[in-house]
């Protein structure tokens, strides 16, 4: 998921904002059974380097084929106060934990407030 769709919807945003403002997206990655979910922040922490937020979620198809929601309903794939989804703090930690690793990060993911991994990485757009 990181290399798919995490790292390039990072590096887009960062493309296409201005610096100073935070900027927002939420990715989604998966199949019949089961969609990944990433809610991705970037902002420009510094000249050359952003500060990357993310959190992950799983929306099970399966379940909601259960319960008679099919597809799963809206508010399933998006983060309160939007939506009823729920982060998964272990699926973040590996997301981010490979996106790290990717973009050089230049320290350890840190908790945010509001149930996001934030690390802050280099960066060198051409």
């Amino acid at each position: 998921m990181a290399r798919a769709v995490v790292e390039p919807a990072v590096l887009e945003l960062l493309r296409q904002y201005p610096r100073g403002r935070p900027f927002a997206t939420t990715v989604t990655f998966g199949g019949d059974d089961f969609t990944m979910c990433a809610h991705v922040r970037a902002q420009w922490a510094a000249p050359g380097q952003a500060k990357i937020a993310l959190a992950c979620w799983v929306v099970n198809m399966d379940t909601a084929r259960y319960f008679g929601d099919n597809p799963p309903a809206e508010a399933e794939s998006r983060l309160p106060p939007e939506g009823t989804a729920e982060w998964d703090e272990e699926l973040t930690g590996r997301v981010i934990g490979h996106l790290a690793a990717r973009m050089n990060a230049l320290a350890a993911a840190e908790p945010t407030t509001d149930e996001h991994l934030t690390i802050t990485v280099p960066v060198v757009l051409t």
